[in-house]
């Protein structure tokens, strides 16, 4: 897949930056987004903190991370991405180092803050950003293949997080964290990156030149593009993290739950293989609406029989293959939308309100699971879905220019 992203050899440039990028999003989220689900009730313990505030570091993590995107998005747009994602990394190093040496609730949440800048920096939108600015043309590609190989990062880091603590503790698995940003993704941003953002993205002198919709329509789609990628961000950021939460509450057995949960990340990666193999085959908005019908598809079938093993696994199975459309859509979208001109500007709007509605998630999502149980939380998801859908069919028959 890389070979033929990057031509005749895995050396060139698109491939390298994929390559290169989907080992530092593994590293990224592994060690940020994921690192609690292991860590954090060895951090509970020893900071006598209610596991609560410490699952609220993410909160942070992701507030503070919108705030922030727009700035960035703009900055890649003019200086390219490798300095602004090899400081990134360096700030993620730094960040964990202080969360390693954390005693308590301030310096606590003080890191995850710093890694919410890093984010902005160094993760997800930044690296669709760059891979927009590399493949150019391809770029629909490259970044199905970045959404796959990042896929793999609860597969990788889960199980080592484990291994860790077991040898290091937690304070140690966090330096030998903060040391990864250090020595492996920095050093993979500055050599796979280019250093400077490409002639077009600079020199085209109007929207329409740029690709994408005219310039009368944009203000319209991305109006919408921004309602369909916020509320659904709301449901997958809050769903993942309680999932397990909402099985048992409809019935199914600890076990059982685990193993449902589990089947969200084949079926999110099996999506983006078929989204990379067979993607040219359909348009962008095809795609996309079909990915935002399967969420509320998926929640509506729970919420009228989720305690049935059989419908519980299509559910899941359709939340999966949603999120990881979306996962590819995020980029792809607003790049067919509005063009490779000012596309971290654009990338970095959208992601002000998605980090603030998944910042909320988790705390929302928590707190009607406790007051209105596992059928509350499903209800607030399916509408929020439902909206998600709304907004994109809205936007499929409005703009015809990606079809």
């Amino acid at each position: 897949m890389i070979r033929a992203l990057g031509g005749a050899t895995i050396f060139a440039p698109v491939g390298r930056a994929t390559l290169g990028l989907g080992v530092t999003q593994i590293i990224g989220w592994g060690t940020t987004f994921l690192m609690p689900s292991v860590l954090g009730r060895y951090i509970q313990d020893e900071l006598g903190m209610a596991s609560e505030l410490v699952f609220a570091g993410i909160t942070v993590m992701f507030g503070v991370g919108a705030l922030f995107a727009p700035r960035i998005g703009r900055l890649m747009d003019r200086t390219g991405p490798r300095l602004v994602m090899a400081g990134g990394s360096l700030l993620y190093a730094l960040a964990l180092v202080i969360l390693a040496f954390s005693q308590g609730p301030a310096v606590y949440f003080a890191a995850w803050a710093g890694m919410g800048v890093a984010s902005t920096l160094a993760l997800n939108t930044p690296s669709s950003i760059a891979l927009a600015q590399v493949a150019g043309p391809r770029a629909r590609q490259a970044i199905a293949v970045l959404a796959i190989i990042g896929g793999f990062a609860s597969t990788v880091f889960w199980p080592l997080s484990g291994a860790l603590v077991a040898l290091a503790g937690w304070r140690g698995t966090v330096l030998i964290y903060a040391a990864m940003h250090l020595l492996i993704c920095a050093p993979i941003h500055f050599i796979a990156l280019p250093k400077a953002a490409p002639v077009p993205a600079q020199a085209m002198a109007t929207p329409a030149s740029a690709g994408g919709l005219p310039a009368e329509e944009r203000s319209r789609a991305f109006l919408l593009l921004n309602i369909t990628l916020s509320f659904g961000a709301f449901v997958f950021t809050g769903f993942i993290i309680h999932v397990i939460e909402i099985l048992r509450g409809l019935g199914h057995p600890p076990a059982s739950a685990l193993f449902l949960a589990s089947l969200i990340g084949p079926s999110q990666v099996g999506i983006r293989i078929i989204e990379l193999v067979f993607g040219h085959r359909y348009s962008f908005m095809a795609s996309a609406v079909t990915g935002s019908a399967m969420l509320p598809f998926g929640l509506g079938l729970m919420l009228i029989d989720g305690g049935n093993s059989a419908v519980a696994v299509v559910c899941i199975l359709a939340y999966g293959v949603s999120n990881g459309l979306k996962a590819v859509q995020r980029a792809t979208l607003p790049l067919a939308l509005f063009g490779r001109s000012q596309f971290g500007a654009y990338m970095g709007r959208l992601a002000l309100p998605q980090g603030i509605l998944s910042a909320s998630a988790p705390t929302v999502l928590a707190a009607v699971l406790d007051r209105f149980g596992a059928s509350g939380a499903l209800w607030l998801t399916f509408v929020f879905g439902t909206v998600s859908l709304a907004a994109m069919i809205l936007l499929a028959r409005g703009s015809r220019i990606t079809r």
